[in-house]
């Protein structure tokens, strides 16, 4: 191409994007950068268009575009047209119609009817009136095919001495036989002669039009990549669940990406609705196949509904629905519709909008009777069975009813949060009585909140199931959705207590363990109670209902009891059937069990075997499933990562997790991830960062005496106070968690606070109170719990021993199985050893042990305790090694040395701000300090000292 000349993708942009007719899409991708061309993911296309122009225009070339309705060819042609015409280029356009289809030469009367009474008299006679006759404008006789061919084909050349020409055909396969033949004669002998002949068919039906020879090339339906950017160009705005919809019934067409949001109603585009199960087509979408499949035997056709509505393209069940008479599909497979697909013997349609179409095509009646056909096939699943039950449902019915509440319990089971709300919504509906009603819609209330990420839809679902029963007579179901709404929402901890408790005393036929709205009752009540924290009076009635469950309770509750009230008394059999749970979980679907698991897991250390289950609850959250379970899997993993030193991961989780919860209105479950942040903070030494956070969850939890938010966040107040040297404010705070000489119940955070709590008070000469709480981990037999707590008891004991026989409990504690999994628990051992060993004058066994510590606080990133282990090192006589100064980090803290700001040193060094801050970052720890008036003392003891370096007058180092 010359240079200066346009190109097809230059133009492109003003006809549509995505391959779609003008007019059918909006602006650009959510980007905000149109691609190349305008026509999302049609590169390929374009280029192609763009060498054909350039052979047309110079010696004749002719192109034939092929591909299913709706997947962009007309905008292609446009796109051609619109560059040709840029470039100087003549275009002369028609297209094919199914109402002109059979009338002679109407096509070849669009191609040549703006260039004929200019350019006609340049014809012989026999030609023109050939042409003038087969055009229309003649009375004269009809000549042969041959004349007309060759009368428009020395037209067109003639037309071409004036400057290049392109011809534009659209529809093809609706074109007459009479334009088809002439246009063929035409495409075959366009060498030489300046003129391109671009067109554009339909895959699949013969035309007249005889492509043999020419260059032909199939749109393919876009890339999923392509497809979401066109979506999320024409319509930002829809929730993820709605978009994977469209997107996979769309299989890439454009046209249907672009249509079927058209026809959805607010709600359903926003996600408040649920879509149907056949989505409904646009006017423009259903004239796509309709007429193939009115041209159908009535067979075919009842054959072609039974298989739409059935969806899963059983053919035995289609078989038996139908009395035996799958032969009449033949029709349907050779109109290119549906066949059976080779590989899983299922009849599959050609595209999910032939299905729509399909079901589209019969009235509700035929479509109902149809339904209970395949009812009565499926006797054998009652899943199935039950769904077609209630689709052909007109009015009440408790039978069918009752069937989907059992079939939301399965879908629970096997992880289908979202399908369970849609059975138990469904079953509400064609409940004949108010009270069944009631109960079922706050049953889907509690599912959608606890699995489903539905809180929102919480009060809209009860305030429907009081207008169906304004008098519900204490409906558990009810009490369970509104205290979930409740301490979710507002975190209103102690009216959540009331209602929950008032409602499972007052329910009738006595504690059954197989009560299925008993035991959420009750899990929901254990969530009320460990939020409240370790207040007697909210785990009372909880234990107590508990117990009287019948025969006992179900096993995820009675460990997840133990597990959050007393975990430290958690007896060896529990903890066997701890880990017998917790084997189970790769086969576990429900995510329900799966994030139950895994919070009693959490204070044993047994997380590690549920990564995996959890990771599949958080891609089914990310996927539009269990929300709510996916926030509770983020959070159990991101306490795993911080425990672990998987320390980014947890951050990322952590914010993802915080981005779900305020996503959905689950302000309850965001204390969680501030407290993995404020707790990632204060190991790092952020303590501004650590301090807001925990100022956040004590403003959130006071007001609503959520007491165990205020004790996470006096942990980490603990923890920041020890990472600083300041033990006097760590015992406070630790001291506040747990009493000395006490592991209280209703207080799992005392496992993890009791070494905090005996280090703080070992550091302020309280060494008395110390041994007293070791002592009652002693007889609680915290250490045989797990190696973590196993590693904290024999280090608590090591601190609170006098001096003689501290060193051999250090050993004891660093020599115990399986405890590199937790490294800054290690580190933090090995730091209180160096210390003890470089009190006692054991020199080199305390550099081992200090040097082994700060390395793996430094790659922790945990920089006061990295600076505790060098200024130890340096009380050993041992430098700090600054040969681990990169040569950017010495000279940025020999600058920082001399007083200047982050600013100043940017200036000089040519660096943002940001850039010299996170080097020193970095260089603290290395050097053992923690602030920058450290700076000058710590660079003195470098075994070769390099003077700071002088700028010149210019800003430049030297």
């Amino acid at each position: 191409m010359a240079r200066g000349a346009t190109r097809v993708s230059d133009v492109a942009g003003a006809t549509a994007v995505g391959g779609v007719r003008p007019g059918a899409t909006g602006g650009p991708p959510s980007g905000g950068r149109r691609p190349e061309g305008g026509l999302i993911g049609r590169a390929a296309e374009l280029g192609l268009i763009d060498a054909f122009l350039d052979r047309a225009a110079a010696d004749g070339a002719a192109l034939v575009l092929s591909g299913e309705p709706g997947v962009g060819k007309t905008a292609l042609l446009d796109a051609a047209a619109r560059a040709a015409s840029a470039k100087g280029t003549r275009v002369l356009r028609a297209a094919g119609a199914e109402f002109e289809a059979d009338i002679a030469f109407s096509g070849l009367n669009q191609v040549l009817f703006p260039v004929y009474h200019d350019h006609g008299d340049l014809l012989g006679a026999a030609h023109r009136d050939a042409l003038s006759a087969a055009l229309g404008f003649g009375e004269g006789a009809r000549a042969d095919r041959l004349t007309v061919c060759t009368a428009a084909l020395t037209l067109l050349r003639r037309v071409a001495e004036a400057g290049p020409l392109l011809i534009v055909v659209d529809d093809l396969h609706w074109l007459d036989r009479s334009s088809a033949g002439v246009l063929g004669f035409v495409a075959r002998r366009l060498s030489c002669g300046r003129i391109g002949l671009i067109a554009a068919s339909r895959v699949g039906p013969d035309t007249f039009f005889d492509r043999g020879g020419l260059p032909t090339h199939e749109v393919r339906p876009l890339s999923q990549e392509a497809a979401g950017g066109l979506l999320g160009a024409r319509f930002p705005g829809l929730a993820e669940p709605v978009r994977r919809r469209v997107l996979a019934e769309a299989q890439g067409n454009p046209l249907v990406l672009t249509e079927l949001p058209e026809v959805l109603t607010g709600p359903q585009r926003s996600g408040q609705e649920a879509l149907p199960e056949v989505l409904p087509l646009s006017r423009r979408l259903q004239t796509l196949f309709t007429s193939r499949i009115a041209g159908l035997p009535a067979r075919t056709c009842l054959l072609l509904l039974l298989a739409a509505l059935d969806s899963t393209g059983d053919l035995g069940v289609l078989q038996n629905a139908t009395g035996g008479c799958l032969e009449e599909l033949a029709p349907a497979e050779r109109a290119g519709l549906a066949g059976v697909d080779q590989g899983t013997g299922r009849l599959t349609f050609r595209h999910p909008v032939v299905r729509s179409t399909v079901v589209n095509f019969f009235t509700e009646a035929e479509r109902r009777r149809a339904r209970r056909a395949l009812a009565d096939a499926l006797v054998d699943q009652p899943e199935r069975r039950a769904w077609q039950l209630a689709d052909a449902t007109l009015g009440a019915d408790e039978q069918v009813a009752a069937l989907l509440e059992r079939v939301s319990r399965r879908a629970l089971r096997r992880g289908d949060a979202v399908g369970a709300v849609a059975a138990l919504l469904r079953a509400a509906d064609l409940s004949p009585v108010s009270g069944g009603r009631s109960r079922r819609l706050a049953a889907a209330a509690y599912v959608g909140a606890n699995v489903a990420g539905g809180l929102r839809d919480v009060p809209r679902l009860l305030g429907d199931a009081r207008r169906a029963d304004p008098e519900p007579d204490g409906s558990l179901e009810a009490a369970v959705a509104t205290a979930y709404l409740l301490v979710n929402g507002e975190g209103d901890v102690d009216t959540a207590h009331r209602l929950l408790v008032g409602a499972i005393e007052a329910r009738p036929g006595g504690c059954r363990a197989d009560d299925h709205a008993l035991v959420e009752a009750l899990f929901t009540l254990l969530v009320v109670c460990f939020t409240g924290g370790p207040r007697p009076e909210l785990w009372e009635p909880f234990r107590a209902a508990v117990a009287r469950l019948t025969p006992r309770p179900p096993d995820v509750l009675a460990l997840c009891e133990m597990a959050f009230a007393d975990p430290a008394r958690m007896t060896a059999e529990s903890l066997d059937e701890l880990d017998a749970l917790v084997s189970r979980l790769p086969e576990e679907a429900d995510p329900d069990r799966i994030v139950w698991i895994g919070r009693a897991a959490l204070f044993f250390d047994r997380l590690a075997p549920c990564r995996e289950a959890h990771w599949r609850v958080v891609r089914d959250g990310r996927d539009g499933g269990a929300v709510t379970s996916a926030i509770g899997a983020l959070s159990t993993l991101s306490f795993d990562d911080l425990l672990t030193g998987r320390w980014e991961e947890a951050r990322q989780l952590a914010e993802e997790g915080l981005g779900l919860c305020m996503a959905h209105g689950y302000l309850l479950l965001e204390w969680p991830f501030w407290f993995v942040q404020a707790l990632l903070a204060a190991k790092q030494g952020a303590d501004d960062v650590a301090e807001a956070l925990v100022d956040r969850m004590i403003r959130w939890a006071t007001p609503r005496r959520a007491e165990k938010v205020l004790l996470f966040a006096r942990y980490v107040r603990a923890l920041a106070a020890l990472g600083r040297g300041e033990a006097e404010e760590a015992y406070r705070e630790a001291a506040a968690i747990t009493p000395v000489g006490v592991i209280a119940p209703y207080t799992p955070l005392v496992l993890w606070a009791a070494p905090l709590l005996v280090e703080a008070a070992a550091r302020t000469g309280r060494r008395p109170e110390a041994a007293r709480h070791v002592a009652a981990m002693r007889r609680t037999a915290v250490a045989a719990l797990s190696p973590r707590l196993a590693l904290a008891a024999e280090f608590s004991a090591a601190l609170a021993t006098p001096t003689a026989e501290a060193g051999a409990l250090f050993e004891r504690a660093l020599a115990i199985p399986g405890i590199e999994r937790w490294p800054f628990d290690v580190a933090r051992v090995r730091l209180a050893y160096g210390e003890h060993c470089r009190r006692t004058r054991a020199i080199n066994e305390a550099r081992v042990q200090l040097t082994a510590a700060r390395e793996t606080f430094q790659h922790l990133g945990a920089r006061p305790w990295a600076a505790r282990a060098c200024n130890e090192l340096r009380a050993t006589g041992q430098p700090p090694p600054h040969d681990d100064l990169t040569p950017q980090e010495r000279q940025i803290a020999l600058l920082a040395a001399t007083g200047l700001t982050n600013k100043q040193i940017a200036q000089r060094l040519h660096l943002s701000p940001r850039t010299i801050g996170a080097h020193l970052y970095r260089a603290f720890p290395k050097l053992g300090i923690t602030s920058r008036a450290a700076l000058r003392d710590a660079l003195t003891h470098e075994r070769s000292p390099n003077p700071p370096p002088e700028p010149d007058p210019h800003g430049a180092t030297t």
